[in-house]
């Protein structure tokens, strides 16, 4: 993708928003058109030269509404402004992220947590800026050609003499933008690596300390910092030289007009007012060049930013920046009884809505669902299987059998090669929009805490109703733990939460789980750091709580397996065999190698 199409792309994305945008400020900048043609006559009704007869104080009255009009223009741009440049923005941000979620966990994203952090940060916002620009280029254009028409028509011989020089010296400014250019990818590199490096240093800071490295890791880090002020350094000057350029043209250009309009005004060809008006248009023309070459800047560094996002897509196409998706920006749901008519409202409907409620589960059916890992070749292969509502099932087998990848597949967290997922007979388009809360709720094998309260922690900005958290504590077997801790739920459990056992963080995770009701809960090995008495308890309470909860489970522990309506026995990739705890037994000899491998041990 080029940068031109990258910046179509984005425009195109609400093309009406951007062409209010666009008029908008096309008549902020056409603004100015009025006020000179009164400050000429203004000038010239002191002179007697003038034309029209407003009198002075009529003349002043119409300066100060055509000031308070641009004002209120201006205000008016800044909101249409607003709500196109950051719907580009979050347009690239939520594609990005959706790509990078999508990808097997060790391959998300190609750098640092800090330097992913930049990319999203400083890059999309580079695009942002090069986008709202074209707009003011645009506005300024039409300008520059209303008011060169009418300078033209008074002197076109002064109009030549001044603009010519102003333009010839701002495009050799624009020249040093390449330097630029390359002065500001070295800038945002080092701003990376500087990010990067702080993430690294606060995540390892245990192995750090017992390396003794802490000497040789501050080295490091000074040495990215020198290298991010030298780049920053050169960035700032060079920026700042051709913004001295830029804005000291307009002195230029009115030195130039004083030394020509004597001659012009004593011969009685150019007047006070013509004057006024040529120095009035003259800031708003130079303006113009100045935008220009702004814009061609900005356009050169989303170049720049272009490629850098790109690299985080790691070999998908760059369309995917700008693919047009739903921001649910609305909050209102809307159930939809029919899936089928659902897919045939146009675009603009969907994203009215947060969400779409399908149907109450049924029966969940998948057939030859495959994903395989780019970098190993390994994954799961044409998988076929069908659950029930208020059914038990189990996804069982030896490490790397693909059980994770075969229930993230289904959720749409992998994006499957081939195969079907359909819901109540209904095709499933899109698993990793369609399988979230209140379709499903989905507890990773690896509970992913934050520093923060426990009962944030759990919510995650959901609103607490009536005692939901408190029978979702309940069901998790978490309620004790919750006692004992000092402040309660409002506990802080530091990062990652350190502050809570293993056991009371995969039960943290079951509660987040819990306090959502949905129609299909989904676990991940959730019961590995529980002791047996604790994970009889936690089943128990899930289905007192909810009776027709539908559940897939990945274990292998003997409490679910026992439970289980139906398991699945994985072998790599593809399942080797289904049935009861009792027909496995007899015939599976993989099963019966899970099922007593504990006694063996023991």
């Amino acid at each position: 993708m080029t940068t031109f199409q990258y910046l179509k792309g984005l425009i195109m994305y609400k093309p009406f928003r951007y062409f209010i945008n666009a008029l908008a400020w096309t008549i902020i900048y056409l603004a100015p058109i009025a006020p000179g043609l009164i400050t000429k006559t203004f000038f010239d009704t002191l002179t007697g030269n003038a034309t029209l007869k407003f009198g002075v104080w009529g003349l002043i009255a119409l300066l100060i509404g055509a000031a308070l009009g641009r004002i209120l223009l201006i205000i008016i741009g800044f909101i249409t402004d607003v709500h196109f440049r950051f719907r580009m923005g979050m347009l690239l941000r939520r594609n990005l992220l959706e790509h990078v979620l999508k990808q097997p966990g060790a391959q998300a994203i190609p750098v640092s947590p800090g330097e992913a952090i930049s990319h999203f940060r400083d890059d999309v916002d580079q695009s942002e800026e090069a986008a709202s620009w074209s707009v003011d280029v645009f506005g300024m254009t039409v300008f520059a050609l209303v008011s060169g028409y009418i300078l033209i028509r008074i002197d076109a011989q002064m109009t030549l003499l001044v603009f010519m020089p102003i333009v010839i010296v701002i495009t050799a400014a624009q020249l040093a933008t390449v330097r630029l250019q390359k002065y500001r990818a070295a800038s945002r590199e080092s701003t990376s690596k500087v990010t990067g490096e702080i993430s690294e240093m606060f995540g390892n800071v245990q192995a750090i300390q017992v390396a003794g490295a802490e000497k040789r890791v501050m080295e490091r880090f000074h040495s990215f910092g020198d290298q991010r002020r030298k780049a920053m350094l050169k960035d700032r000057l060079m920026s700042e030289l051709l913004d001295s350029v830029f804005s000291n043209s307009v002195n230029l250009g009115t030195g130039l007009l004083l030394l020509l309009a004597g001659t012009k005004m004593r011969a009685g060809t150019f007047t006070v007012g013509d004057l006024a008006l040529f120095v009035y248009y003259l800031t708003f023309v130079t303006q113009f060049i100045t935008n220009v070459g702004k814009f061609i800047t900005y356009f050169k560094q989303m170049s720049v930013s272009l490629e850098r996002l790109t690299f985080l897509l790691q070999g998908a196409s760059a369309k995917v920046l700008t693919m047009v998706k739903p921001l649910y920006l609305k909050t209102e749901r809307v159930e939809v009884k029919d899936p089928e008519k659902n897919q045939e409202k146009d675009h603009e409907q969907d994203q009215e809505h947060d969400s779409v409620v399908a149907p109450p589960l049924q029966r969940l059916e998948v057939n030859g669902l495959s994903y395989t890992y780019p970098d190993t070749g390994r994954g799961i292969a044409d998988i076929h299987f069908a659950m029930q509502r208020g059914s038990f099932t189990v996804i069982t087998g030896t490490i790397g059998s693909g059980k994770t990848t075969l229930v993230r597949s289904l959720l749409g967290l992998l994006p499957k090669e081939s195969g079907t997922i359909a819901w109540n007979g209904v095709p499933v388009e899109d698993p990793g929009t369609f399988f979230t809360p209140p379709q499903s709720a989905y507890t990773a094998q690896v509970p992913r805490l934050y520093s923060d309260t426990l009962r944030n922690n759990i919510l995650l900005g959901q609103a607490e109703q009536g005692d939901s958290l408190q029978q979702a504590l309940n069901a998790a077997v978490l309620e004790f733990d919750v006692a004992q801790l000092p402040g309660g739920l409002d506990t802080v459990i530091g990062p990652r939460g350190v502050k809570l056992s293993g056991g009371q963080a995969q039960r943290t995770a079951a509660a987040r789980m819990l306090v959502r009701d949905a129609e299909l809960y989904v676990f991940d090995d959730l019961s590995s750091a529980l002791d047996v008495e604790t994970e009889q308890k936690l089943w128990e309470r899930m289905f007192q709580r909810r009776s027709d909860a539908t559940c897939l489970v990945v274990s292998h522990r003997k409490t679910a397996l026992t439970r289980a309506d139906h398991i699945i026995v994985m072998k790599d990739g593809r399942i080797e065999a289904e049935g009861t705890s009792e027909e496995l037994l007899r015939h599976s000899s993989t099963f019966r190698e899970l099922w007593y491998g504990d006694d063996r041990k023991a």
